[in-house]
């Protein structure tokens, strides 16, 4: 990696949920369509209208659903909602759902015991392969990144995420975003040589 800098925008992720085409249809209906709310920073992944609700043992919590389906659910929130809702935190990348939590999930037209797939993502980095590869980067490498401002930071084991069409993007959770005072929409931090 060069001596210099890398910028990199910051974003904070509500908690939120990704459903099956299966899942879908038994919280919603058969062939029901999500509705698109707005697109997001990666290509292709866009917040839906709809949201359902997240049942732990000692809560509930509503969670929007994102598009588009998924091959399997995955429900990602931070600690702190793991904590209201009774649920065992427990830190993954997104699609390993082995030896994970469940909760159940309901919608407007039914509900699901969901076995396993509740997360609290771990910080990661999207970024293309080209930004990578320019970097001497890889998938699955650990970085560090700098937050500068009034509540200054440091995230360490920043894994990063690379695919031809990503973008440059740091994604960090509601807990990780509010202790480096950064708004839902984001910030911007420096990948640390």
């Amino acid at each position: 990696m060069p001596n210099e800098l890398m910028k990199i925008s910051i974003e904070v992720s509500a908690r939120h949920v990704h459903l099956s085409t299966a899942d879908l249809a038994a919280l919603f209906g058969a062939n029901y369509e999500l509705t698109k709310l707005k697109d997001l920073s990666q290509p292709g992944q866009w917040a839906a209208e709809e949201k359902i609700t997240v049942r732990g043992p000692r809560g509930e919590l509503e969670c929007r659903v994102l598009g588009p389906c998924r091959p399997a659910s995955q429900v990602e929130l931070a600690k702190t909602d793991c904590l209201k809702l009774g649920i065992e935190p427990t830190l993954r990348l997104s699609g390993d759902h082995e030896d994970t939590p469940g909760c159940t999930l309901i919608g407007p037209q039914g509900e699901i015991e969901f076995k396993r797939g509740v997360i609290v993502a771990k910080r990661h980095i999207h970024l293309s392969d080209a930004e990578a590869l320019e970097r001497n980067l890889k998938n699955g490498d650990s970085v560090t990144v700098a937050v500068r401002g009034e509540r200054a930071i440091s995230f360490h084991n920043v894994i990063l995420r690379t695919h031809e069409s990503f973008r440059l993007n740091l994604h960090l959770d509601t807990d990780e975003g509010n202790a480096a005072w950064q708004e839902v929409g984001g910030g911007h931090g420096e990948i640390i040589p």
